[in-house]
């Protein structure tokens, strides 16, 4: 496996558990269970799963109004980009 194929693997791994926490997250906020910290979404956000939190919060319908993830997510996402760029532009 090539260093690009790995990190495309990773990316699409944790992109993929982000938009599931937000899914598993609304249905137990639907059901007044209980949450996933909003802590442990920006972790896995800051660890490439920025894209998945998302595209799971607007699928979801869930968390758009909160401040810290109307413009949190999409700076980090906006960050994480311009990083994944540039390892595919100057390699």
């Amino acid at each position: 496996m090539t260093f690009y194929s790995f990190i495309l693997s990773y990316l699409l791994c944790i992109n993929s558990l982000a938009v599931f926490l937000m899914y598993r997250d609304k249905a137990k906020a639907i059901k007044g269970a209980w949450r996933i910290q909003e802590k442990t979404l920006f972790i896995v956000a800051l660890c490439g799963g920025a894209i998945g939190i998302f595209i799971g919060s607007h699928l979801f319908r869930h968390k758009t109004q909160k401040k810290r993830f109307k413009y949190g997510i999409p700076l980090i996402l906006l960050l994480q980009l311009i990083i994944v760029s540039a390892m595919f532009f100057y390699s």
